[in-house]
This record gives structure tokens, sequence and C-alpha cells, in this order.
């Protein structure tokens, strides 16, 4: 007999990949206009802007987008280059003041086959993570456990990146 997981993030990935694709629009395009990505900005800079992933590989994955629709990095122009990396830096330091994660992977997938769910906007993932957050879930079922409300994170965030831009 098969073992069923439940898991209904999915369902709506998968169904709102599906309506991206049918009305042909970039989500990171224009997010002040879309709602699903306007309400999870934590903050916005010149070029680029800082989003919480709405589905997320851990709790406080975020996300460091250009405005531009650019699709590889020798596209970028160097501020958006230099205001992407302050935004990963600034985004690292409050992940670390916050969750405390013995340590942050950063990185990009370019390209549909390197893994890009979004491949034609590039974006910069930042998955806080610590010792022993993998366990056989996401190994065998492809299912993840996150354990903080999506929201709760977004209203410590989007504090912690007002007190810190302030400052500067």
């Amino acid at each position: 007999m098969t073992d069923h997981l439940y898991a209904p993030w999915r369902q709506e990935f998968i169904l709102d990949a599906k309506r991206q694709a049918k009305d042909e629009g970039c989500i990171f395009c224009k997010p002040e206009t879309r709602k699903h990505v306007r309400e999870l900005i934590l903050h916005r800079g010149q070029t680029a802007f800082v989003v919480l992933n709405r589905y997320p590989y851990n709790a406080g994955h975020l996300m460091v987008v250009p405005y531009r629709h650019v699709a590889l990095l020798p596209a970028l122009k160097s501020a958006e280059r230099r205001e992407i990396m302050d935004l990963v830096a600034l985004a690292s330091e409050i992940l670390v003041e916050l969750q405390n994660p013995a340590g942050i992977n950063v990185g990009m997938n370019l390209g549909r086959a390197a893994g890009a769910g979004i491949d034609g906007h590039l974006h910069v993932h930042l998955v806080p993570r610590w010792v022993g957050d993998n366990n056989f879930l996401p190994v065998l079922f492809d299912t993840r456990v996150i354990s903080v409300d999506l929201r709760a994170m977004h209203r410590k965030l989007k504090a912690a990146f007002a007190r810190h831009t302030k400052r500067k």
C-alpha cells in the first residue's frame, strides 16, 4: 500500500505557475500591481526589491529581485548588480538578527535547466538553514514542513528592514 502525504501548498504553487503561464506575465514585473507579490515585499530599493517567498524552502526564505525583467547576470547594469548585492548583505544581516540561523544558502537558478521556476526574471534566493533542518520528508517525498506563519514572518521582517534602512 502506498502512503500519501498531504502538501496543499504545492497545489497553490502549481496553480499559480499555470496562471502565470496563461497570462504570459512575469510575477516579478510591476510588483506594485501584483497583489500576491506586493503584499510580501519587505523593502524597495532604487533598482531592486526584497520579497518574502510565498512558497518557502524554510521559514524566512527571501528573494532579492531587480525591477527590470532580466534573465541573465550580464544583462544587469552595474548599479543593479551593486544594489542587488547590497540587498543580499542587508537581508542576510536581518535573517541572522531575527532567526539566528546556523547558515544561509544564497543563490540563483539561471534558466529552467538550472532549476529556475521563473526563468525569465533573475532573482537571488536567501534561505536560512539550521543544522538538522532537512529531514526525510523533502528528500523522499518532496514535502516540507514550515513551522512559522508566513504573515507573522512578514511582519517581523518588514519591521526589521524598516529599522535597518533608517540607520543607513
